[in-house]
């Protein structure tokens, strides 16, 4: 009798252990089939270490890339010579100052080129998130003057925002998710509270350093936010912030540090005529409660 009892506990440990596997690929097919159905940027992923874009869309912004860079090359080309060893884009106040120097003769003397080079570089730059536009504002104001700097600096940056915006509307869905997750949840769930008075949010996000420029132009397509809203906010939004950085380009030898473009009191002021424009669309949220 002791050979069928034998038989029955290994019968009996066989099917233990074939519930468990199953029990386990029923799990791991069960949070693979959840990780493929959240799908949305507000999905709750934790960020992975391999790199988010496929090669189809690496492809095409290395081919965006190389367009925007031939279309520089030609337009560097057509310019008249100048001293191109002495030309660098600034980093520090220093260069920008040194380049400043450099450029004053050349851009009086052929202003249309230095205006085409001037503005196909500035747009370049916003559109590839290169850093470095605040010097390009900067410079604007210091050769320009404060009219028609203010111009050339929100129709370059509004230009550069805009492609970046169709730029990430092909491609930058998992870059963003992948970067700046808690921040794009946060930023679909405030535009989705706003719908209505959606202009003048952006206005505020706009005017104030709530959340960076980058973010915004990156992330507006990805939370439909329609383009004429986008663009709208970024030609009046705009307004302020580069005022004060033409403004004080025209002062260059009193400027110690781009820091010093925003002191507590300009931060104020921009935030003062964030919260005029927003505050009609608390005062809709409070009706809606109501």
């Amino acid at each position: 009798m002791a050979a069928p009892r034998s038989v029955a506990v290994d019968i009996t440990r066989l099917l233990r252990d074939e519930e468990a596997a199953a029990a386990s690929a029923a799990a791991s097919a069960a949070k693979a089939k959840g990780g493929e159905e959240d799908d949305s940027p507000s999905g709750k992923r934790p960020r992975s270490e391999r790199f988010p874009l496929s090669r189809g869309e690496l492809a095409v912004f290395v081919g965006v890339f190389f367009f925007f860079v031939a279309g520089l090359f030609c337009i560097y080309k057509t310019m008249p010579a100048a001293e191109y060893g002495r030309i660098k884009l600034p980093r520090t106040i220093s260069d920008l100052r040194v380049l400043k120097d450099d450029l004053s003769k050349y851009a009086k003397e052929y202003p249309a080129k230095f205006i085409l080079g001037y503005c196909s570089t500035y747009i370049f730059m916003q559109t590839f998130m290169i850093p470095g536009t605040i010097f390009m504002s900067l410079l604007a104001g210091a050769l320009f003057g404060v009219i028609r700097g203010l111009f050339l600096v929100v129709f370059n940056a509004t230009a550069g925002a805009s492609s970046c915006f169709f730029l990430s509307k092909l491609i930058g869905k998992p870059l963003v998710s992948w970067l700046w997750p808690e921040k794009l949840r946060f930023f679909q769930g405030e535009i989705a509270k706003r719908r209505e008075k959606l202009l003048n949010y952006m206005l505020f996000l706009r005017i104030t350093p709530t959340l960076p420029n980058l973010f915004i132009n990156l992330a507006s397509p990805i939370v439909d936010i329609p383009f004429h809203v986008f663009f709208l906010a970024t030609v009046i939004g705009l307004l302020p912030a580069s005022l004060i950085t033409v403004r004080a380009g025209l002062a260059l030898g009193d400027l110690k540090s781009v820091k010093d473009l925003y002191d507590a009191k300009t931060l104020l002021v921009l935030f003062l005529i964030g919260l005029l424009i927003i505050i009609p669309t608390l005062f809709k949220r409070k009706r809606t409660y109501e």
